[in-house]
């Protein structure tokens, strides 16, 4: 008894006097901060200016946050700007999608694009949005949105996020690319599917990581799987395999993907099962009747051109094409590349499509392929422009991650995404709830079609393939502007208009 006596009339009296214990101690603790500072040779600022450097991290680490929130202007943010992303949050809540008082971006800066409206609008249908995928080789062709959710692999992204994309997709009627991180239980919501092989061949890979025939057939034949895309190269990081980091490789996802848990991941950079595009050609005729005559294309950021000419001359020789191609701009994002590829490889995506399209022209093999763009296409303006280039269908992946409530943290790399997007963390995924986001994810794409129907129509234009690249433009000096027909068609090129009976 006497000594519960004691602690308690301890604990009373630290309690009393606590604040002369902290104000005995805080000089203390300084103390030892500089000290351990001073002798510490692992950071220079620290070792030169004890305890007052400290202020230099903490500001570097809070700078992100301070300028989002205090200092970016509606055009600064990048890759997003406050503009777009505002734009997607108001769509995906089915908020008001209207802006007052007049634009903020500059119409006489060089690089500005507009696209010039006629006097007689029109009202397309947008029930009409859609685009045929399956040439004369498909048995299941597939009536594709022209706007769909570009790939996300689940390990990139938690399972509440692959879940209500999937389930938006269904109620929305569009596709959801799977990513080259294979097919979990959380793709399978009743949403229609891409299936996208990488160079890791998961969920179709064997035990030494090639690629398996068997696995491939079994899962390309689910129902859900309406297209197989064979990924060669992706825009954020051209020739570099994926990379799935330790902390976000759950046993879940190693047995999905068929690989040892809780290490790092690194996809190959190139594919085993083929070598040359003879080789590629051949294994695309492959995919398409392991699954049955499924829709089957290849994905691609263009770097070298003779190399997309030579997959060309190759689908020349044997006859053999692919249902489409999907050209990725290197605007791309992706959750974890090296700089380097992210900043200084591979083509931009109006380049690109251009490229595509008037290679696939040239060769007269135009007609058997559909052309599908994936880099920063989250308006209507960026889908009318990219298709009046030559695309057929369109990607949107940071998009789709707005809509679900990404706020541009810059921490997908991380694990520790904020919003529980792209996390592995149960405690932050939790949060997001999937009733609420696969309604947002459908809000945004219908919204988004509704505004792309406005925006053709006030161009003059009833139906998709009748845009032309000749009514958008961009300011190229100070006084003057060009349509994009004159930027990237020259004479002996045929633009869009005139190969409209190819398609």
């Amino acid at each position: 008894m006497l000594s519960i006596g004691f602690l308690l009339g301890t604990i009373v009296l630290l309690y009393q006097y606590k604040a002369y214990f902290i104000f005995l101690s805080a000089p203390l603790v300084i103390l030892s901060v500089v000290l351990i500072d001073s002798i510490q040779s692992k950071h220079s600022v620290l070792k030169n200016y004890p305890l007052v450097g400290r202020l230099r991290y903490f500001f570097e680490s809070v700078r992100p946050e301070f300028r989002q929130y205090f200092f970016e202007g509606e055009l600064d943010g990048k890759p997003f700007n406050r503009r777009q992303r505002s734009i997607v949050y108001q769509r995906a809540k089915n908020e008001k999608q209207t802006i007052s008082f007049g634009m903020q971006d500059d119409p006489n800066r060089i690089g500005y694009e507009w696209a010039a409206h006629s006097v007689y609008p029109k009202k397309p249908n947008i029930e009409e949005f859609r685009t045929h995928i399956g040439n004369s080789h498909c048995l299941q062709p597939y009536s594709a949105s022209v706007y769909n959710i570009s790939a996300m692999s689940y390990g990139a992204l938690s399972k509440t996020a692959i879940t209500s994309l999937n389930k938006g997709a269904q109620l929305g009627n569009f596709a959801h690319n799977t990513g080259e991180g294979g097919i979990s239980e959380h793709h399978l919501q009743g949403g229609d599917l891409i299936w996208q092989i990488g160079t890791g061949y998961f969920g179709c890979r064997d035990e030494k990581g090639d690629f398996s025939e068997t696995l491939f057939a079994d899962k390309a034949n689910y129902p859900q799987v309406k297209m197989i895309e064979l990924k060669l190269s992706q825009g954020a990081k051209p020739g570099h395999g994926g990379l799935l980091p330790a902390e976000k490789n759950t046993p879940e996802i190693a047995a999905i993907r068929s690989i040892k848990p809780t290490i790092t991941v690194h996809s190959p950079s190139g594919h085993t099962a083929f070598s040359n595009a003879h080789e590629l050609i051949l294994f695309i005729a492959k995919l398409r009747t392991l699954s049955k005559g499924k829709p089957v294309g290849f994905k691609i950021c263009i770097g070298r051109k003779d190399e997309f000419i030579d997959i060309v001359e190759a689908m020349l020789k044997t006859g053999i094409y692919p249902d489409f191609i999907t050209v990725d701009g290197a605007e791309g994002g992706t959750g974890a590349a090296p700089l380097e590829f992210i900043d200084y490889m591979g083509m931009a995506l109006s380049d690109a499509v251009v490229f595509v399209n008037r290679t696939l022209t040239q060769f007269g093999i135009r007609k058997h392929i559909k052309i599908l763009a994936s880099g920063k296409i989250i308006s209507a303006f960026d889908i009318a422009k990219t298709m009046a280039l030559g695309a057929d269908a369109c990607y949107s992946a940071r998009g789709m991650m707005f809509a679900l409530g990404c706020i541009q943290a810059l921490q997908c790399d991380s694990g520790k995404c904020p919003v529980g997007i792209a996390t592995q963390d149960k405690s932050l995924y939790k949060g997001l709830d999937i009733t609420d986001k696969s309604v947002r994810v459908a809000n945004f794409h219908k919204n988004t079609l509704k505004a792309l129907g406005e925006f053709i129509g006030a161009c003059g234009f009833d139906t998709l393939s009748k845009i032309t690249p000749d009514v958008f433009f961009r300011r190229t000096d100070l006084n003057s502007n060009q349509n994009f027909t004159e930027i990237y068609f020259s004479e002996h090129i045929k633009p869009k208009r005139e190969i409209i009976n190819l398609n």
